[in-house]
């Protein structure tokens, strides 16, 4: 019989376990998440910008790489066709909707620079534009999938504001099939790229974007992206889905609750566990746990194993619902304590100065906890990086996957920039070294040496006095070295060049009297 406590999940962990699952079965996720790039082909997406700067499909290309579940890549405007029957002219799927590798990396990549420029002019040439086509294209992808979907994206990149060029029919069309995504919960969003004479989103594209999602999503929608810097900063706080651990209730007092969404506002960022893989095919292997009757070899089924706990020297059988009872502590919610109704609590509580005591029972088997609700706001750093250290190591992997050389580098913005200080300060560091610190002074020394006070007022270090031999050989003989301090005996150790090996007393008598017992 397994212990009953087996069966309990850390409560730290982020998958939580359905109701009326066995913890030992396979865990239920809420779903996956899915990313669609579609990108304009049209001959002005293929123009080199100013002063050598790369050309708005070569920056497209640079950031097509994600870490969602389920990517894929749809261009629009092209003169070849290629999508599920041939059914959308002018539309050519390049990557359906599936996790992303290192294969479909590559060839991304291989549409890069002058050569992927010519590559992919062969490969899709620049036709007609017919945006409800590629909309409706990239519908079905997402019908297709039997996978759940959590959280469904759409990216459209183009440099081009009136992509039909008053075409009535197609404007209508494009719009429809918008708002048909939108029904079924895609969030489309507009990577829109400079263009000479700026690129207004009035005259069509703001009937096809989705609305802002935050006070914090509307000035993404302003201005269009000239630089790759840009463009990629966009396309991750875009690819950055906030959202809530858990929906729980706020109990204020009896017959008072209010809806709350918990989040995380910081949390430790820690690299994705091991996948362990088949030796031969690279193929990840899934692992499965079955029980056996120790006698008779038979499968056991769960309605034939028992839950025990030892307890008075007896051992307690518990059925599984019995169990799953005791993991029961209370219903998952917010209980507000020490107070029935506090009008105006986060206001008051961040004018006050204090914060409010609850009860906090996350999950159904999870014990509850007081926690104290610190009214605050979230605040996030302009560039919304991640730890270096991640970075380098998702890098590593990248360059084993793509066959690379050397991992590219990382610019790690958390060290301070040592060289534009020194610029800045100019002389002014040394000469404040000068002003306070002595001529020998050593930065990397383990002590500093101290100034003497002017004027020769205060207390001066006593100078060493050397332990004659004499004295030392006394001591020795009448066996009262231990009635000399360490330093003393350190001192003397150094004096008459005796090694030793530490520095405790009891090691410094055996030395000096080994020494001078020869």
């Amino acid at each position: 019989m397994a212990e009953w406590q087996s069966y309990y999940k850390n409560e730290d962990d982020d998958v939580e376990e359905e109701e009326g699952e066995d913890s030992t079965g396979d865990y239920k996720y809420s779903g996956r998440d899915s990313l669609v790039f579609l990108v304009d082909a049209s001959r002005e997406m293929f123009t080199e910008g100013e002063d050598g700067e790369p050309s708005n499909f070569d920056m497209t290309m640079e950031i097509i790489s994600s870490d969602k579940d389920l990517v894929a890549l749809v261009f629009y405007g092209t003169e070849k066709s290629k999508n599920p029957k041939d059914s959308f002219k002018n539309v050519y799927v390049y990557h359906d909707l599936e996790s992303p590798g290192a294969k479909r990396v590559r060839e991304v990549d291989s549409l890069r620079g002058e050569k992927g420029a010519k590559l992919a002019a062969e490969t899709l040439g620049s036709g007609e534009t017919c945006l409800g086509q590629a909309l409706w294209c990239c519908s079905n992808l997402y019908s297709d999938i039997k996978l759940r979907l959590s959280h469904k994206r759409l990216m459209i990149f183009t440099c081009r504001d009136y992509p039909h060029g008053g075409n009535s029919d197609r404007d209508k069309l494009a719009r429809t099939k918008a708002a048909d995504l939108k029904e079924t919960g895609v969030v489309i969003d507009l990577m829109h790229l400079k263009k000479d004479g700026g690129f207004d989103v009035s005259l069509f594209f703001c009937d096809i974007m989705s609305p802002p999602e935050g006070e914090d999503d509307i000035g993404l929608q302003l201005e269009p992206c000239g630089k790759l810097e840009d463009l990629k900063k966009r396309v991750r706080a875009k690819e950055m889905k906030k959202r809530a651990q858990s929906r729980l209730t706020l109990s204020l007092g009896e017959g008072v609750n209010v809806a709350v969404g918990l989040y995380v506002l910081a949390r430790t960022a820690t690299k994705p566990y091991a996948i362990k893989l088949y030796r031969d095919t690279n193929e990840p292997i899934r692992t499965k746990t079955r029980l056996y009757h120790n006698n008779t070899g038979s499968l056991l089924l769960p309605s034939d194993t028992k839950r025990a706990q030892v307890y008075g020297h007896k051992q307690i059988v518990l059925e599984k619902e019995e169990v799953d009872e005791l993991k029961k502590f209370d219903d998952p919610g917010l209980v507000l304590m020490g107070s029935c109704v506090i009008t105006a609590l986060l206001r008051r509580c961040s004018e006050r100065g204090v914060f409010a005591v609850c009860k906090y029972t996350p999950r159904r088997n999870t014990p509850p906890r007081f926690v104290a609700l610190v009214p605050q706001r979230e605040e996030l750093d302009s560039a919304q990086t991640q730890n270096p250290v991640l970075q380098q190591h998702f890098r590593n992997l990248e360059a084993l996957a793509l066959d690379l050389t050397e991992p590219e580098p990382i610019e790690d913005l958390t060290k301070p920039k040592v060289e534009v200080m020194d610029q800045r300060l100019g002389p002014l560091v040394q000469e404040f070294k000068d002003l306070v610190y002595p001529a020998d002074y050593n930065p990397e020394g383990k002590t500093a040496v101290k100034r003497k006070p002017e004027g020769g007022g205060g207390a001066e270090k006593k100078p060493k006095v050397e332990l004659p031999e004499a004295e030392l050989r006394a001591h020795i003989a009448n066996g009262t070295l231990g009635k000399l301090t360490v330093p003393v005996l350190k001192d003397a150790c150094k004096q008459f060049g005796v090694r030793t090996t530490g520095t405790k007393k009891q090691e410094l008598i055996d030395a000096l009297t080994v020494q001078f017992s020869r």
